[in-house]
């Protein structure tokens, strides 16, 4: 038998009212990225094609999110069956031609259709391909439906099944009877479908329900008055999760954060307390990296082996290299790198920054568009002065060069090699390899004056009283 291709729909055209967002629900993150993101990267590795994402009206926000994949418009609201209808027509145009009946006009149905929702980011790959196999199976089941055994069963649909363990029918909680509530396996809405047969199926589903709406889950009934077989896998309830609400948002977002820090640890990393611990989605630490209590990744932070990260420290957009410490209460921002056994301290910020191998800025500096050589050393309260209101502009510090403390570098400029920059200097030209920049005024002193001063304020005081 030939290989069967996959196309997958994700339906994503829910309003999220629950939310009281003006974002659309979807593109709500989960460690730093949109849920809608995550169930298309668990999606990726099968490779789907197409994928059409059925949004709703003026939702060109999630359309922008999940480009290049093609978008549909669901224009009302009138159910799943319905929903999924509104991707025909785009799913058609990107396999060459237009959806009719099973065939697509000019181009290739695809074998298995999987329709997934965009508010249930935690399915893994794995489930998705067990899907795929027991629809790919002997018996060729029309519809697989994937389901699930939560603790609280609470409304969702019941997956009605025979003797023999084939799915006869998905009843929806209100129009179950009371012993159909009974049953413990409940419906995800997932699903792998026989791409010939899905158009028709739903050609034929009507809205004669409790909520007037046409019904995806009707298909299963509908292909069993036709002898066809349909068939269910389960999956962890956890991984089924749907996100309705902020409550569940925070939900989900603790669930994700506990199998990040998880797989943290079990790839080499320490995390002193690994509760206060928040990682994105894409962190990435190597082995014998050390966390301190409350630390925070963002999108794209890459740390290399033996690297110490130090409590309240907040990293985004950066890489590490071996060796390096960073912390406490450090912030580095996107674009910084942090050299081999460099060190960024206390209350330093990083942006768009290189620190060569042994640099060190240990407290209080800001060091923004810059380039700081190897071993190169910046003093507490130095600041690169790299915007003016209109451009940034860059500061090069080279390599063995020291800054001394309360130092602005105004941008563009460059301190060279082994240069010194004397403490509270204010440097806006070019400092020479092993010079000596001061750029303060000079310290003036009067004897007696301080005296003089406090007699003549404490006679002006008691004028007044």
């Amino acid at each position: 038998m030939a290989k069967s291709t996959t196309a997958a729909i994700v339906l994503a055209a829910g309003k999220g009212t629950r939310m009281k967002s003006h974002l659309p629900k979807v593109l709500h993150p989960i460690a730093g990225r949109p849920m809608i993101g995550q169930v298309l990267a668990s999606l990726a590795p099968l490779g789907a094609a197409p994928v059409v994402v059925v949004v709703g009206p003026g939702m060109e926000t999630v359309s922008a999110a999940v480009a290049p994949h093609p978008s549909a418009i669901q224009a009302e609201q009138l159910g799943t069956g319905h929903a999924v209808l509104a991707a025909k027509e785009a799913l058609g145009k990107a396999l060459g031609g237009q959806m009719g009946g099973g065939q697509a006009g000019g181009g290739k149905a695809p074998g298995d259709i999987l329709i997934l929702y965009g508010d249930t980011p935690f399915i893994t790959t794995a489930t998705f391909e067990r899907l795929l196999a027991r629809r790919r199976a002997a018996d060729r089941p029309a519809a697989v439906v994937l389901g699930m055994r939560p603790a609280d069963p609470g409304e969702y649909g019941r997956l009605i099944a025979d003797g023999e363990g084939r799915l006869e029918a998905i009843v929806e909680h209100r129009d179950a009877t009371a012993a159909e509530r009974e049953i413990g396996l409940c419906n995800s809405g997932v699903m792998a479908v026989d791409g010939t047969l899905l158009w028709e199926l739903l050609a034929e589903v009507g809205n004669g329900n409790a909520k007037g709406e046409y019904y995806l889950t009707d298909i299963v009934a509908l292909a069993r008055r036709r002898g066809l077989v349909c068939a269910a896998v389960e999956a962890p309830a956890e991984e089924l999760i749907g996100i309705n609400s902020r409550a569940e948002l925070a939900v989900a977002e603790a669930l994700l954060q506990g199998r990040l820090r998880d797989r943290a640890m079990a790839e080499g990393a320490t995390l002193v307390d690994p509760s206060s611990v928040w990682f994105s989605f894409d962190t990435r630490l190597g082995r014998d990296v050390t966390v301190g209590p409350h630390v925070i990744f963002g999108p794209g932070v890459e740390v290399a082996d033996a690297v110490e990260i130090r409590s309240f420290s907040h990293i985004e957009g950066a890489r590490i290299e071996s060796g390096a410490v960073i912390g406490p209460f450090a912030r580095l921002r996107p674009g910084s790198v942090i050299g081999a056994k460099a060190r960024v301290g206390n209350f330093v910020e990083t942006k768009n920054v290189t620190l060569a191998a042994g640099a060190k800025a240990n407290h209080l500096s800001y060091l923004g568009d810059a380039r700081v050589g190897a071993g190169a050393n910046v003093g507490a309260g130095t600041i690169t002065c790299n915007y003016d209101g209109f451009g940034k502009y860059e500061t090069v510090i080279g390599a063995g060069a020291f800054i001394g403390s309360n130092s602005a570098l105004v941008a563009p400029v460059t301190v060279g090699e082994r240069a010194v920059v004397a403490a509270g200097s204010v440097i806006t030209q070019d400092v020479a390899p092993d010079a000596l920049a001061v750029a303060r005024a000079r310290q003036v002193e009067k004897p007696g004056w301080a005296s003089l001063f406090r007699a003549k304020m404490q006679k002006l005081k008691q004028s007044r009283s």
